[in-house]
């Protein structure tokens, strides 16, 4: 599902999720402690998902936003608000004070909603990610 958001909106492969081997081992990557992945579906279907994990690198304050992607078809639909305050709530319940993301310019839709729900765009990224492509880097004050 995640590629196939990637090929929707004709976003870069190299050097971000796409490309990324922990993209096909989300739920051995998701067992680390601090992080959580949600989804969301229609009629069994995995139409989207989101995530909170504690990437390398940031602050001890800080978590990251990760594996936002939603398919067109549910666009619309207030799925993207309900899996985005889902991880924002559960990083305040971690006692994190800032949640951070990188995007690109691809998906410009989540970034309108990233600016909605009170993220500020920075000028460099933070930790480490790998996703070097990446040119968007956001953060949230909680």
């Amino acid at each position: 599902m995640i590629r196939g958001v990637f090929d929707e909106h004709n976003a870069p492969r190299h050097g971000t999720v796409y490309s990324d081997p922990a993209t096909d081992n989300l739920f051995e990557l998701f067992q680390t402690a601090g992080s959580v992945l949600w989804i969301a579906e229609i009629d069994n279907e995995i139409v989207g998902c989101c995530g909170v994990y504690p990437t390398e690198g940031l602050d001890r304050d800080c978590t990251e936003l990760v594996k936002f992607y939603l398919q067109d078809k549910v666009h619309g639909r207030g799925t993207g608000r309900k899996l985005m305050e889902q991880c924002i709530h559960f990083a305040k319940e971690l006692g994190y004070s800032r949640l951070y993301l990188e995007s690109l310019p691809q998906f410009s839709r989540a970034v309108t909603m990233y600016l909605k729900l009170g993220f500020t765009n920075l000028s460099l990224p933070l930790g480490n990610s790998g996703h070097t492509t990446c040119n968007i880097w956001m953060i949230k004050e909680m």
